[in-house]
C-alpha cells in the first residue's frame, strides 16, 4: 500500500483515482471544485484536502491529472502547492498533457526540493480511465519511474518509460498528431458514405476489418452515424494539445501539415458552438458544409 496524493477530479482524474484507492492504496484528494472531492470521498472512501500542500503532506506519491501549463504551476508551486507538502524522496507523477517546456522546468524545482518527478501523460479516453485500460507514456529518471510503475498499474494497460524528462510529453504529442489525422480520415469516410447514399454502419463494418481499420474507426462510427458527440475527449482540449504540438514542431522543425489543417477544422468546430462536443465531431463541420 502507498500513501499517494490525487490533484485533480476531472473525467480522467476521478476514476483514476478510484482505482487507486480500490487497489488498496490510501488515497487523499484535492481538486478544485471541493464538492466533487467530497463527492469522490463518498464513493471510493480515503480522504480529501483543501490544498495541494495538504494532500501531500505525508503522502509517498503525488499524482495530478490538471487542465493545462497554468493549472499544472497552480497545483505544484507556491505555499499551497504540492511541492510545499512533499517531504523529501517522494515521488511526483504528472499524468497532464502539457508542453515539454513546462515540465522540465517542475523537474527542476522538483529536484531542488528532493522530490522525483515523472512526466506521465496518458491515452485512453474517458472510457479508459473508467476501465483503467489507459497507455501511459512516461519521462523522467529511472529510478523515479521504477517507483512509480507498479502503482501507475491501477489504471493502466501499458505503462513504459520513453526517455528522459519531457519524453512523455513529447511522445504524447506524437499521439495527438496521429489522432488528429486519423478522425479527419474517418470523418471524410463517413461523410463521403451519406454522399454517396450507402449504408455507413455496412461501409465501415467491412473496410475496418481491412487496412482502414483503427481504434477510432471501431469506437466512434456508431455515434457519429448517429450524431452524438458528447463521448469524450473535448474540442477544447484537442486544440490546446495540437498547439502544443505545433509549437513543438517550430522547435524542432517537425513539418506537421495535415495536424496545424485538422487543428483548423477543429477551429471550425468551435465557431459552431461545438467546443465541449468530442473529437470525432469533425464529421458535423463536414455535414455543416453540405
Amino acid at each position: 500500500m502507498t500513501k499517494i496524493a490525487f490533484l485533480g477530479l476531472g473525467v480522467m482524474g476521478y476514476p483514476m483515482a478510484g482505482h487507486l484507492q480500490a487497489a488498496g492504496h490510501d488515497v487523499t484528494v484535492y481538486n478544485r471544485t471541493q464538492s466533487k472531492a467530497a463527492a469522490w470521498v463518498a464513493a471510493h472512501g480515503g480522504a480529501m484536502a483543501a490544498t495541494p500542500a495538504l494532500a501531500a503532506q505525508g503522502a509517498q506519491m503525488v499524482m495530478a491529472c490538471v487542465g493545462n501549463d497554468d493549472d499544472l504551476r497552480g497545483v505544484c508551486l507556491g505555499d499551497d502547492g504540492a511541492f510545499a507538502g512533499m517531504g523529501q524522496d517522494t515521488v511526483f507523477v504528472d499524468h497532464t498533457t502539457v508542453s515539454a517546456a513546462v515540465t522540465r522546468t517542475l523537474y527542476d524545482a522538483a529536484k531542488a526540493n528532493g522530490i522525483a518527478f515523472v512526466d506521465a501523460p496518458i491515452s485512453g479516453g474517458q472510457a479508459g480511465a473508467q476501465i483503467g485500460q489507459l497507455s501511459v507514456m512516461c519521462g523522467g529518471d529511472q529510478g523515479a519511474y521504477d517507483r512509480a510503475e507498479p502503482v501507475i498499474t491501477a489504471y493502466a494497460k501499458m505503462c513504459r518509460r520513453i526517455g528522459e524528462t519531457g519524453a512523455g510529453q513529447m511522445t504524447k504529442m506524437c499521439n495527438q498528431i496521429a489522432i488528429a489525422g486519423l478522425v479527419q480520415g474517418l470523418s471524410e469516410a463517413l461523410h463521403f458514405a451519406q454522399k454517396a447514399g450507402l449504408d455507413g454502419e455496412a461501409v465501415v463494418e467491412v473496410i475496418s476489418q481491412g487496412a482502414a481499420g483503427s481504434w477510432q474507426m471501431s469506437n466512434r462510427y456508431k455515434t457519429m452515424l448517429d450524431d452524438q458527440f458528447d463521448h469524450g475527449f473535448a474540442v477544447d482540449w484537442m486544440r490546446k494539445d495540437l498547439g502544443i504540438c505545433l509549437d513543438a514542431a517550430d522547435e524542432n522543425g517537425a513539418s506537421l501539415p495535415v495536424t496545424a489543417l485538422v487543428d483548423q477544422f477543429y477551429k471550425d468546430i468551435q465557431k459552431l458552438g461545438g467546443n465541449r462536443w468530442d473529437t470525432s465531431s469533425l464529421l458535423k463541420r463536414l455535414q455543416a458544409m453540405g
